[in-house]
């Protein structure tokens, strides 16, 4: 199967999978690279997002009958982040910085955890990307130890390679 409703499907197994007792699912979006018409109502990225929304709301409905959805953590990540100013087709370059959501049932959510540093072309990383102000292992990591208990030894020397210093996030309810 291809498509929005393929990842849509997809999620819904995974939920599946997840109530009988599977730890970790892991889930794949791809056509974000959005060079062009980034703003067009029915352009990739618009139909990306709602796919993402539609498959969020899959993996949440699958998994709150029997209540894993309050033991659930998600994180939705992307590989890249685009640039801050609009190119000369409507869409955005790859650039630096980007955003990480995470959500689900044992998240203390409803905020946004960041040092946002401005839009302002002398707040940007060299005149140009969103600035990064906070490494994507350190939200692995919280969620990876606080969340799955894999022990902080095995993150730095296995999983994480040289993310001992950063920080634990304020991610989880406690």
């Amino acid at each position: 199967a291809r498509g929005r409703g393929a990842v849509v499907e997809l999620a819904r197994r995974a939920a599946d999978f997840l109530q009988r007792g599977t730890q970790v699912a892991v889930l794949e979006l791809g056509g974000w690279d959005s060079h062009a018409n980034q703003a067009a109502p029915q352009g990739a990225l618009s139909n990306n997002l709602r796919t993402l929304d539609a498959t969020l709301a899959a993996l949440r409905e699958g998994l709150q009958p029997n209540g894993a959805w309050a033991k659930t953590v998600v994180l939705v990540a992307t590989e890249f982040g685009r640039e801050v100013a609009i190119n000369g087709t409507q869409g955005t370059d790859h650039g630096s910085g980007g955003v990480a959501f995470v959500l689900g049932g044992a998240v203390a959510g409803g905020r946004v955890l960041a040092d946002w540093p401005g839009l302002a072309k002398k707040d940007r990383f060299e005149g140009r990307d969103l600035r990064i102000t906070t490494d994507l292992r350190a939200v692995q990591r919280t969620i990876l130890s606080d969340h799955l208990g894999i022990a902080r030894a095995a993150l730095d020397a296995s999983v994480l390679p040289g993310s001992a210093a950063l920080p634990t996030l304020d991610l989880l309810r406690a």
